[in-house]
């Protein structure tokens, strides 16, 4: 069972960097294309604590894929990938994709956030089934 918790941690912590990567990163200066959006203090960095609540959401993603690789008996690599693959087409890129239609948000952001979500499902989902399984 330790292993498990293990491969959340390990998951979730490489999560918050390609969060780091893709959805801070990536496109920064498209973040600029409508300021109107942002929530005081989130645009100027003076406000973090969104970026720690949604650190600390990015595990609970970590641990829910993990859990449904278990359900799954997502026991290789391979078999967790899919895992993540499947919940990432039924959630994140369906919502984001959405909320754009809503919301005054540069296209490549949405594109960014859709593969920072897809990163951060397939290590969890890799993490779980190496967990599980090993390799094979």
């Amino acid at each position: 069972m330790w292993i498990i918790f293990a491969a959340i941690i390990v998951a979730g912590t490489l999560g918050s960097l390609t969060d780091w990567l893709f959805m801070g990163v990536l496109f920064h200066a498209a973040y600029n294309r409508y300021p109107e959006i942002w929530r005081p203090g989130i645009r100027d960095g003076a406000d973090r604590t969104a970026i720690i609540k949604s650190s600390v959401l990015g595990y609970a993603m970590t641990a829910g894929v993990t859990g449904l690789c278990v359900v799954a008996h997502a026991q290789s690599i391979a078999a967790g990938l899919v895992v993540a693959a499947l919940a990432w087409i039924a959630g994140p890129p369906i919502v984001i994709v959405i909320n754009g239609f809503f919301i005054k948000i540069d296209g490549k952001i949405t594109f960014a956030h859709c593969l920072g979500y897809l990163a951060r499902m397939l290590l969890a989902g890799a993490a779980a089934g190496f967990a599980l399984g090993g390799i094979a």
